[in-house]
């Protein structure tokens, strides 16, 4: 059927768009001024602007007295700055859609059709992000492309080489015996007691480890019952995992950068600084929580066959080998590494590639079984994609555009709409952008609207680095989502239909939390 067509799905993401392509651009009535010389500017130009008060040293904020003038527009302020010698002034849109954001934003309807129906592989699609970026003139070459070899890019391929080790030494094999030993060889159990048991472990370790060590150990038990690739069993199985894992990451500073991002900007905006035990006080209920209901929605969306029974491991598996000790001991310094990132310094990439050296050096693995195994075009092209385009949504403006165009719909309305507003649109944001920049991107717009209002700052941080676990609509959105998919086992569009029954769910979860727990320990 033609509708169904790689060909049809392609033209129509194309014809999307072009369509917001060609919709008319809002100029917007506020302009920010910023840089040597921004004083002297809004001065000259005070006849067709009005100033709002700013502190000394910050951008100065103008607005149109006459909308839709030609002095009302960004290339008027441009040229007067121009004029008057005044290069190092920048002019930027405050309410409106700048001329680069409106490209992105058409690169961006098209990528999210092709992202969820995949009418070519989406290896190539998050390949074409950077070549559309420089070819529509949103970035530069560098710009578009240094993305692909972020750190998070380098620390996913750690997790996944560390996963292709503990596989490859038995001690995967050994995690599933002990599970079924305990659980019994259904499918549901099993895949509910190894999701909840390390999506709460991502509360104090990376997401993305969990979740590749979860998958390397199921993968070996579902090739031996017969559990094919795009059956409603495969997809339970493994995209229980990421789910329960991103909602973990919520638990702790620790578990996640959006947690860290979120506390820091509390304490550069207010002073309020949230200690370790505090965010885990207000927060690990609801992780605790969301873990759960996350994999509960995924077997009501992709219900297992009842029929597939795990092996009974009737074998001895008998002691530890050398090989599966010393796995186990690089393995696990790094994760301490990880742990520790606060007091050594390290990158999660650079403690996590040390890791993988050793586990070479050591004779864990070689590097044909890492060349064999990986899989690069997940890493390298389609996280790498994701977070080129999720930078590049910051850098263009288009993610300014919406924080202003939707938090003044819901400012003035007491404290739990604005911290639903902010939950909200912080799990839409976030999967387009990694969680971390989602964090970083808002909260400097939300904090100060809420000292305005007299609502405690604090709720709207915890709000945020908790609501932005919840990526769970595009592959790209977070690393648990890109590793699972990288094993083929569910399609792109597999991931966004139970995303789109799973947000709103654990958005009320949270809800739920926020209400009853923080309101029981004085928070709200």
């Amino acid at each position: 059927m033609i509708l169904k067509s790689n060909g049809f799905k392609l033209a129509v993401a194309v014809l999307i768009g072009i369509i917001v392509f060609i919709l008319p651009r809002p100029e917007g009535t506020k302009f920010k001024l910023s840089g040597t010389g921004a004083d002297q500017l809004s001065q000259s130009v005070a006849q067709y602007f009005s100033t709002q008060e700013t502190a000394p040293g910050k951008p100065i904020i103008l607005t149109a007295k006459a909308p839709g003038t030609d002095q009302a527009q960004v290339q008027y302020l441009s040229s007067q700055a121009k004029e008057q010698g005044l290069s190092e002034v920048n002019v930027e849109y405050v309410d409106g859609l700048s001329p680069k954001a409106k490209r992105f934003l058409s690169v961006l309807a098209v990528l999210v059709i092709l992202f969820v129906f995949e009418p070519i592989p989406l290896e190539i699609t998050a390949a074409l992000i950077g070549a559309s970026l420089v070819i529509l003139g949103i970035t530069d070459v560098k710009g578009a492309w240094a993305p692909y070899m972020h750190p998070v890019v380098l620390f996913i391929m750690c997790c996944l080489i560390f996963a292709i080790a503990l596989d490859k030494v038995g001690l995967t094999k050994r995690l599933g015996y002990y599970i079924i030993k305990k659980a019994g060889n259904s499918v549901t159990r099993f895949t509910f007691i190894i999701s909840i048991g390390l999506g709460l472990a991502s509360s104090v370790m990376h997401d993305a480890a969990a979740c590749a060590i979860g998958i390397v150990t199921m993968l070996p038990l579902m090739r031996a019952v017969g559990i094919e690739p795009h059956t409603r069993t495969a997809k339970f199985m493994m995209l229980s995992l990421p789910f329960a894992c991103s909602c973990g990451g919520m638990g702790t500073l620790v578990g996640g950068g959006r947690c860290m991002v979120s506390a820091a900007f509390l304490k550069e905006f207010t002073g309020i600084e949230i200690t370790f035990f505090e965010w885990m006080k207000y927060c690990m209920p609801a992780a605790i929580i969301c873990v759960p209901v996350a994999v509960l929605v995924t077997y009501m969306v992709y219900r297992p066959d009842p029929k597939f029974k795990l092996p009974d491991f009737d074998e001895d598996l008998g002691a530890m080998t050398a090989l599966e000790k010393k796995a186990l001991i690089i393995i696990g310094l790094s994760f301490i590494s990880w742990l520790t990132k606060g007091l050594h310094g390290l990158d999660y990439s650079v403690t996590g590639m040390v890791g993988v050296a050793c586990l070479v050096l050591f004779g864990v693995l070689k590097w044909r079984d890492v060349n064999d195994n990986l899989e690069w075009g997940t890493a390298l092209f389609i996280f790498g994609g994701g977070i080129s385009l999720g930078l590049a949504m910051g850098y263009s403006g288009a993610a300014d555009y919406f924080a202003n165009l939707f938090f003044p719909l819901i400012q003035g309305k007491g404290w739990l709409v604005l911290f639903a507003g902010v939950a909200v649109f912080g799990a839409l944001v976030t999967n387009a952008m990694a969680n971390v920049a989602a964090a970083a991107l808002i909260l400097p717009i939300v904090i100060p609207m809420a000292q305005l209002e007299g609502v405690n700052p604090t709720i709207l941080a915890l709000g945020l680095g908790t609501a932005t676990s919840f990526a769970m609509l595009l592959v790209i959105g977070c690393p648990p989502n890109a590793i699972a998919y990288s094993y083929k086992y569910f399609k792109s569009s597999d991931l966004t239909k139970l995303g789109l029954v799973a947000t709103p769910i654990l958005l009320l979860a949270l809800f739920g939390v926020v209400i009853t727990w923080w309101k029981f320990l004085g928070l709200v």
